[in-house]
């Protein structure tokens, strides 16, 4: 981050992660089962709109997060088991380790900047389709292009792949 004032530039380091979270509606329950939401939806617009749009073009990753059934709480299927995980993510971190080695002030997917974007995400037809419809029917910003970029090449490292595909490009974009 630069702050430039009075003939003078200061450069101050400012890499950090934000967490935030917001309910959909001002009752919390827009979407939930049952419909049980009573806000009009001019309410639930309003109360989204409260967060500005520039604010969320710098967020990397948008996640709706449903409320999960008490059947599926209890159940025992198939899902990642947690010690299972940070393998996953070491391994990840492994390879933006490996691939940044030589490039000074980036050192994961996320400190890419467009020069790195364009060499370590190239797109092949499918993906890049993909990447331009969403463009086109998201009006996405240039800025939300490389976020998307970066956030469908930490997916590709968390599977172990060394090309970005279709399903990397779409996750990202979901």
């Amino acid at each position: 981050m630069s702050h430039s004032r009075a003939r003078i530039t200061l450069r101050y380091p400012a890499r950090f992660m934000l967490a935030a979270a917001m309910n959909p509606c001002a009752c919390g329950l827009h979407g939930a089962e049952g419909g049980r939401c009573t806000c009009d939806p001019a309410v639930v617009a309003r109360y989204r709109s409260r967060v500005s749009g520039p604010l969320l073009d710098r967020i990397d990753l948008h996640i709706e997060v449903p409320a999960v059934p008490v059947e599926d709480l209890r159940a025992v299927g198939s899902v990642e088991s947690s010690d299972a995980v940070p393998v996953r993510v070491t391994a990840a971190h492994e390879r933006e380790h490996q691939r940044f080695s030589h490039v000074p002030e980036v050192g994961a997917n996320s400190h890419m900047r467009s020069r790195e974007i364009r060499g370590w995400c190239p797109l092949n037809d499918a993906p890049d389709r993909i990447l331009r419809q969403a463009m086109t029917r998201l009006a996405l910003s240039a800025r939300a292009h490389d976020r998307v970029l970066q956030v469908a090449r930490t997916i590709a490292d968390l599977e172990g792949a060394s090309r970005l595909s279709s399903h990397h490009v779409g996750g990202a974009v979901q």
